[in-house]
């Protein structure tokens, strides 16, 4: 039940339509709903039913009808990956990401990935922004260049020293093309590798194969950049052992050739209307940051389970930690009544002010991510299993327990057929159920939390950009 704090802080109307919620005849099977859906902040609501029969007598083994719930309706999760739209969604889309990634590095029995792959050579690899001018930040030794020595939790971090030199338009492109020069560096990487054994890329390919997962992070100043796994296996991917001459530090100098070579730049024309007559030449930004994976870390070297924490926690974020908004903005005016910060709202404004001159790119749909138009995560065909493959999963195993609390269990799944009509009739909470489903949450959340924490699987992993002297490091 909802905590006292939680109580304290409501208006008298949701907590008389909590009390009402609470008081109803349907409460047990909505709260029942609800934890179904791990507590999600904005449920799907369903209208409809289904029947299961025996395929080979036509006896009807069970009747479903949306009648009987609590309102007529069904509630299913959301499904947002969003941190900020919905906690509990974006927990369960975490956790996916987090045994991709870790099936990846580890490897997993069930998905076919064997063990083998913890001795490929591996690294988790990150290629920030380029500097488009100086910000507030925290570096390693003195203060900032404003003479501050700014807290973790000052506003002022990540934001532009003088706003009126800071590159705005170059910011904004820079996110809109970071897929496009990702995709550089990584054909850019399969060149160098090659170089360096002395053969061609047909012979690379016949040889070895690179595989890699990938999440993308803004960092405060509100540029994109991404943190990588990268793996060297053979030509079939993981069932396959890289050549002899495959080692970490090989993938490790390829990598920082690759960010460097003038093949991994895009050249974005000039928007003179707009006041830039030079046009742009984006690439990767000087931090680059290249460190080996292992079982056991020894301070330099990172393990496989703190790697794959940090990916699935960026996984579920989106730009709003730099100030923006979650959701798509109308128009530059629309941005004017958000009462976003200085900083992020000028990037919105640049997106809104070049999307004229480049309407292939989108920049207006996107600024609600400050032009950024990529996947968040995302991976090479062979580094592990999918996102579906796992959902897949925990489908077959709820239905699994469907079946056995319905006494169906007997019954092999190809054994039935299942006629269902369902129809969409809204979505989200009244007031009162919002603060009952977020105590729900609330409760879902410490159990895991209190699980994780008896697994010890709470990894200290600091951003390895933070504390440089470098303005990208924000």
């Amino acid at each position: 039940m909802t905590d006292t704090a939680t109580l304290a802080g409501l208006d008298t109307a949701t907590l008389g339509d909590m009390l009402r919620v609470a008081g109803s005849t349907g409460f047990d099977r909505w709260q029942d709903q609800i934890k179904r859906t791990g507590g999600c902040s904005d449920p799907i609501h369903l209208t409809g039913w289904s029947i299961t029969k025996d395929r080979a007598t036509g006896e009807t083994l069970r009747h479903y009808s949306t009648d009987t719930e609590p309102g007529g309706r069904l509630r299913i999760a959301c499904g947002n990956r969003r941190a900020s739209r919905c906690p509990s969604c974006a927990w369960t889309y975490a956790g996916d990401t987090f045994h991709l990634i870790r099936a990846g590095l580890v490897g997993d029995s069930r998905h076919e990935i064997p063990a083998a792959i913890r001795n490929r050579p591996r690294v988790f690899a990150t290629l920030t922004a380029p500097s488009f001018g100086p910000v507030h930040n925290q570096p390693t030794r003195g203060t900032c260049r404003c003479g501050t020595a700014h807290r973790d939790d000052d506003p002022a971090l990540g934001t532009p020293l003088d706003p009126a030199t800071y590159d705005y338009a170059g910011a904004v492109l820079f996110n809109n093309h970071a897929s496009d020069l990702w995709h550089r560096f990584v054909n850019r990487l399969r060149r160098e590798i090659a170089a360096r054994v002395g053969i061609t890329q047909r012979e690379f390919k016949e040889v070895a194969r690179l595989s890699y997962g990938k999440v993308a992070e803004f960092q405060k100043r509100g540029a994109v950049h991404f943190h990588a796994v990268i793996r060297l296996d053979g030509p079939d991917g993981p069932d396959t052992a890289p050549p002899s001459w495959a080692s970490t530090e090989l993938l490790t100098r390829a990598i920082q050739a690759a960010a460097v070579h003038p093949y991994v730049t895009v050249n974005v024309p000039p928007a003179p209307d707009a006041g830039h007559r030079n046009g742009w030449r984006l690439r990767w930004g000087q931090q680059l940051d290249v460190r080996p994976i292992t079982a056991f870390g020894d301070g330099k070297e990172i393990k496989e389970q703190a790697v794959a924490s940090y990916v699935a926690k960026y996984a579920t974020k989106a730009a709003e930690n730099t100030g923006t908004v979650d959701r798509r903005i109308g128009n530059r005016e629309a941005a004017l009544l958000l009462g976003l910060p200085d900083h992020p709202r000028r990037l919105i404004e640049a997106c809104f002010d070049l999307d004229p001159f480049y309407p292939e790119r989108r920049l207006s749909a996107w600024a609600h991510m400050l032009g950024f138009r990529g996947h968040f995560s995302s991976k090479s065909r062979a580094y592990s299993t999918t996102l579906g493959v796992l959902r897949q999963i925990r489908a077959d195993y709820r239905a699994a327990q469907e079946r056995e609390a319905l006494g169906l269990d007997g019954h092999e799944p190809d054994t039935v057929l299942v006629l269902a009509s369902w129809e969409y009739a809204g979505h989200g909470h009244t007031p009162g159920e919002s603060a009952l489903a977020a105590s729900i949450a609330r409760d879902l959340q410490l159990n895991r939390e209190t699980a994780r924490e008896a697994l010890n699987d709470q990894p200290n992993f600091s951003d390895e950009t933070r504390g440089t002297d470098c303005e990208q490091s924000i």
